[in-house]
């Protein structure tokens, strides 16, 4: 709503509308240069993450997609019911719980992939679930929102960005197809790519964290309630995925591919998709929330990265310390069978050298060394 003044120096009103267009024009810029750069660096980080796919495996998962049926399940069954239950349980209002429901429907986001790699999951089912849940975000994000919200008086309509939803999946498929392709032809040269892609992505994601949060510093909120669902939302995915993994039967690598794949969330789809269905009063109150819920999926993922390589390298000392021990073991009995081989050739030789039967002082001088070794072992 706008003044109505007829001077523009005494209206403070007009006064903020000759200044808001400069201040929108720098942030517009700042973010469209922002959108650019990290759209480039995800291209490239997906490309590295390509060279660890092989065709056979991803081949496999395509003819016999239980794995990605599940992922599916888990992305638009799981996640958009407990959005649902976070908003009843914790009685949000209706814009707040719009946005969570929003956020419960996208699909994954390709920062499962980054996490994936670290904890040794099965790449090839984390890009393939990552591209097919992006594809069904097509029907089934409209499809789960009408579902949910059919009994909400909603005062304007949802726009599903479908825009945003095809940029994602070019700069998802064709990175990956470049980096297959480098895999399949020079497997050498890609395990260093892939190095370096791992470095690479975990510095991005540092980068992207903070420059989203400076970027959108002015639509933080003190809403302790939605802060509280950004926090839980991402566990209750991670934790619900892998139970779902686990209880169909799915390998432990799947398990925790697909527990990363379901709590990790497509932020930008989201806030795309509330920029382009709410005001800018209706903003201030909601986009807290997907900035909170991008936080906290990254704080959970390095979380499970820590956790994994901390077990992995405790499982790797122990196995260590095993083999250690068995070398030793093995040592000492060489040792022992050694000495009593030479024994053994001793007393041949000195039966050999004396001629006639031995005398009775000889033979338990002769005998001496093996019962000694015998006693020892």
């Amino acid at each position: 709503m706008r003044a109505n003044c007829s001077s523009s120096s005494a209206c403070p009103a007009n006064s903020s509308e000759e200044e808001l267009p400069v201040g929108l024009e720098v942030h517009g810029n700042l973010e469209l240069v922002f959108t650019v750069v990290s759209t480039v660096m995800m291209g490239l980080l997906m490309f590295s993450l390509g060279c660890s796919v092989e065709i056979r495996k991803l081949w496999s998962h395509i003819r016999r997609p239980w794995g990605i049926a599940v992922g599916l399940l888990c992305q638009f069954g799981l996640m958009p019911f407990t959005a649902y239950l976070l908003a009843i349980s914790f009685s949000l209002k209706p814009v707040q719980a719009i946005v969570v429901l929003i956020m419960g429907c996208c699909p994954g986001g390709t920062i499962s992939n980054i996490f994936t790699f670290w904890v040794d999951g099965d790449m090839d089912l984390s890009i393939s679930m990552t591209t097919c849940s992006t594809v069904a975000a097509l029907g089934m994000m409209p499809l789960c929102i009408y579902l949910y919200t059919w009994s909400w008086s909603l005062q304007q309509n949802l726009t599903i960005p479908y825009q945003n939803i095809g940029i994602t999946l070019v700069c998802l498929t064709i990175p990956v197809a470049f980096g297959v392709y480098v895999n399949y032809r020079w497997p050498k040269q890609s395990k260093i790519i892939l190095k370096i892609g791992a470095v690479v992505g975990g510095v991005l994601l540092l980068v992207v964290a903070v420059a989203g949060v400076v970027l959108a510093k002015g639509s933080w909120n003190s809403d302790i309630t939605l802060l509280t669902i950004s926090f839980i939302f991402p566990l209750i995915g991670h934790v619900t995925g892998f139970l779902l993994a686990l209880f169909t039967h799915q390998s432990w690598q799947r398990c925790r591919t697909i527990s990363l794949e379901t709590g990790a969330q497509n932020i930008q789809m989201c806030i795309t998709m509330l920029q382009l269905s709410f005001t800018a009063e209706h903003l201030v109150q909601m986009l807290s929330f997907p900035l909170a819920y991008g936080l906290f999926q990254l704080i959970d993922g390095f979380l499970i990265v820590a956790a994994y390589q901390t077990y992995k390298r405790r499982l790797k000392n122990k196995h260590g310390k095993k083999n250690s021990g068995c070398t030793e073991v093995c040592h000492t009995r060489k040792s022992i069978s050694s000495r009593e081989t030479n024994a053994f050739l001793e007393v041949n030789e000195e039966g050999a050298i004396t001629p006639g039967p031995p005398g009775p002082m000889d033979c338990p001088r002769a005998l001496e060394p093996v019962g000694h070794i015998t006693s020892c072992e």
